[in-house]
């Protein structure tokens, strides 16, 4: 039998038995079933555990004012940088973080002495000072990360602490209050650094006498008595017996206390009559364009309560509550730094599902286990009894690197608390609005979805972030 007859014979073979069916075909049926639908689904959606686990304050008048004790600025801040290929200069005005400039606001002047520090760079492991060794200049940290390193109890070495990109060391040589290095400096990871020394300092021309004035005034003029954490002292007495004259005080507060204004995320919901009206069935369009957009607005907001660079959480952190990995991956050491930092009953944590993951591979290279809590029925990760809750909302830079925060919520607690108003007019959800705009000539729906909230830190000790965070690095 030749191939074409052969192919011949199998179709009319196949041609008989379609002929003998015994029942409907499920092709055929198919065309008389009710087809079983989902809601449409939407991978942007998380499980927003920040707007869960943030107690949300009423903000009457849109606005929250956090009034705090007075405390004194010490110029803790970060200094700022631009970069031109390899050559990295200060911005002149970013000088005024450190200490002995705060407030001088000569640009000229600052200008002057900011030309006058010199780029310097060092590999992984080279010593920038050495402890003991006369302090003859200021050092500004433009990139790397360097540890402090000084004398232990028993006179082993230590690491007093690490520093990184905007830090500074050294600042007393400004005013002539520094003598001998009291630690030593070791890069941690190349660096870039800026020095400015003090012979250089003394050259400034005429045109810094009032540079020089600002710093005598700064270094002469009285300590205010003030708390470890910067706040006006309390005076008072104790440990006496007699009859001693008790010390007089009264609690100062800060003038101008900072005040939250409620942000806002809004959008125009369109749906075209038609659609509405016909194909309504067994889903109500509208409701379900409706319930996708509020779960667009939510993660927008809680986007925004992380990265927003004016109320957003990962910018409003004090410089002393931001601390650095000691090797890159997060270590159970770097953990309980963290947990140091909010040490007054810490909630929870907050990292990028990557971080958590590193953190993971970092215990089981060291034969530790976190162990699990059970928080409404979701096995959470957890260090030190503390639940590690996911976002993907604090990002992951170029360089796979990125922070974890550990806060303290609630208002009673002095906290960190979540700002919304409820009770707006057409309220859909707390805080979230659904108007009614109209029907265009065109014949479209249009409704205005808009969400008020923001995020406020009332102590700055109840926020700490875990900085440069590494979640590629194997060591």
């Amino acid at each position: 039998m030749t191939l074409l007859e052969s192919i011949g014979s199998n179709a009319q073979g196949n041609d008989e038995q379609e002929q003998r069916s015994l029942s409907l075909s499920t092709g055929a049926a198919r065309n008389l079933a009710t087809t079983t639908k989902s809601v449409p689904q939407m991978q942007e959606i998380t499980s927003r555990w920040l707007l869960k686990m943030l107690p949300w304050v009423q903000a009457g008048g849109g606005a929250y004012r956090v009034n705090r004790r007075l405390s004194y600025a010490v110029g803790d801040g970060r200094v700022t940088f631009v970069s031109t290929g390899s050559q990295v200069q200060v911005i002149p005005q970013e000088l005024g973080e450190l200490p002995a400039l705060r407030g001088f606001e000569d640009v000229n002047a600052l200008r002057s002495l900011a030309d006058r520090f010199v780029q310097q760079e060092f590999a992984p492991g080279d010593v920038i000072v050495t402890k003991g060794q006369p302090a003859d200049r200021v050092f500004l940290i433009a990139h790397g990360k360097i540890n402090k390193i000084g004398a232990g109890e028993y006179g082993d070495e230590t690491v007093l602490g690490v520093m990184a990109d905007g830090d500074y060391f050294g600042a007393e040589v400004l005013t002539g209050g520094a003598t001998n290095w009291e630690f030593t400096a070791k890069a941690l990871t190349s660096c870039t650094v800026l020095a400015l020394s003090w012979q250089a300092m003394q050259q400034l021309n005429g045109q810094a006498d009032a540079l020089r004035e600002h710093i005598r005034r700064m270094r002469d003029q009285p300590q205010k008595p003030q708390n470890k954490h910067g706040e006006a002292a309390i005076e008072m007495a104790s440990g006496h017996d007699g009859e001693p004259v008790l010390p007089g005080t009264y609690v100062d507060y800060e003038a101008s206390p900072r005040e939250y204004e409620l942000s806002v995320a809004q959008t125009v919901l369109r749906v075209h009559t038609r659609v509405a009206d016909l194909y309504n069935k067994p889903m109500d369009q509208v409701e379900q364009q409706l319930r996708l957009t509020i779960e667009a607005l939510r993660e927008r907001q809680e986007h925004e309560l992380v990265n927003n660079r004016d109320f957003g959480l990962l910018h409003n952190a004090a410089y002393d509550q931001r601390i650095y990995t000691r090797t890159g991956p997060p270590t159970p050491d770097d953990m309980d730094e963290l947990l140091s930092l909010v040490w007054k009953e810490p909630t929870f944590f907050l990292a990028h599902p990557r971080a958590i993951a590193a953190f993971g591979r970092e215990c089981s290279r060291r034969g530790v286990y976190p162990g699990n809590i059970d928080f409404g029925g979701h096995q959470v990760p957890a260090w030190r009894g503390v639940p590690i809750f996911p976002s993907n909302k604090i990002e992951v830079s170029d360089t796979r690197t990125t922070s974890i925060m550990l806060m303290r919520v609630g208002e009673q607690q002095q906290g960190v608390i979540g700002l919304h108003q409820t009770g707006i007019p057409d309220e859909y959800e707390p805080g979230l609005s659904v108007r009614f705009m109209g029907i265009s000539e065109q014949a479209i729906i249009s409704y205005l979805v808009s969400a008020y909230y923001s995020a406020a830190v009332l102590v700055p000790d109840a926020l700490g972030i875990l900085e440069n965070v590494e979640i590629g690095r194997e060591n």
